[in-house]
């Protein structure tokens, strides 16, 4: 019994593991595929990381959350950073999660909208001003309407209702992996017009952000090493992920869920690390030229690669 208890004590001590918070922009869904599938099969216990995933009650309350330390990294859009530095908020991009644009300005595909420019004298539908604004602002500009020559609606959100309604003749802010489905279950189809092919520069649309004076740069590479894992799985296989990830929970398995899958795989970032520089500093350039932001920011002073040496 004692030779027992000695040699228990020779043992080295089990690894404690690493707390990270991570605060999303919104509840559970589809566009959070790698964090929710790692998280399921055990990967990052396998890295040494106890992972808290938290939903906020408000979308507007995680890159604060980070900032003051409440998390440790948050999710974000890649636009909204540029309102969050120039507002002085200590926040850095520090990897990616969805790597193209989701947004889309969508109609009705057998309705009188088969272009942008079609879009003069009729009504678009909106939730958000900023940048949602400015983005719709410039796809209009670049088919040769001006804003002044479309009505613009609050619908407050109720984007896809709205638009089967006939309440409007267009809505800006969809999401393309989403609302293309919540029309189609209403029994019509739906056309997405798409920003990149429309004068706006490429952006990431879903991004981690941390605090950089505050954080674990070894966790938070931990945790983005661990997403990559993911993303590759759920590419290579993702009929399998789908049904890791809806046992997240009942509320994530529903038929939009299941439909939005497939169309937000490809966008999911296979190097969650990499930083294109050239893109953040393009993206600056646009927000200052649209005027959301005074000056667009040093590449360095809004996003890192914890990658490089």
């Amino acid at each position: 019994m004692k030779r027992a208890a000695l040699f228990a004590l020779l043992l080295p001590a089990p690894a404690v593991a690493q707390p990270l918070t991570i605060a999303l922009d919104w509840f559970v869904n589809p566009d959070h595929g790698p964090i929710i599938v790692a998280e399921r099969q055990g990967w990052f216990d396998e890295a040494g990381l106890e992972v808290e995933i938290v939903a906020p009650a408000d979308p507007a309350d995680p890159p604060k959350m980070a900032a003051s330390g409440q998390v440790d990294l948050a999710i974000t859009y890649q636009p909204q950073l540029y309102l969050q530095h120039a507002e002085g908020l200590p926040l850095v991009r520090v990897g990616t999660l969805v790597e193209s644009p989701l947004y889309c300005v969508m109609a009705k595909a057998d309705g009188p909208v088969q272009g942008l420019a079609d879009l003069k004298g009729r009504k678009v539908g909106f939730s958000v001003a900023g940048i949602e604004e400015a983005l719709l602002h410039t796809m209009l500009r670049t088919n040769g309407v001006e804003p002044a020559e479309v009505g613009f609606v609050n619908v407050n959100f109720a984007l896809t209702p709205a638009l089967a309604s006939g309440q409007v003749d267009a809505v800006a802010g969809a999401f393309r992996n989403f609302e293309l489905h919540q029309i189609a279950a209403a029994g019509q189809e739906g056309r997405c017009f798409l920003p990149e092919e429309n004068g706006v520069p490429a952006y990431d649309e879903l991004i981690y952000v941390a605090n950089p004076d505050r954080m674990d740069r070894d966790a938070v590479a931990a945790f983005l090493k661990v997403t990559e894992r993911a993303a590759g799985w759920i590419a290579d296989h993702p009929d399998e992920a789908w049904e890791v990830f809806r046992g997240w929970s009942a509320e994530v398995d529903d038929d939009l869920n299941a439909a939005a899958w497939g169309d937000t795989l490809p966008h999911f970032a296979a190097r969650p690390m990499a930083l294109d520089a050239d893109r953040y500093a393009g993206f600056g350039r646009y927000m200052a030229e649209v005027g959301l932001i005074a000056v667009a920011p040093a590449v360095a002073d809004v996003a890192v690669d914890l990658s490089a040496p």
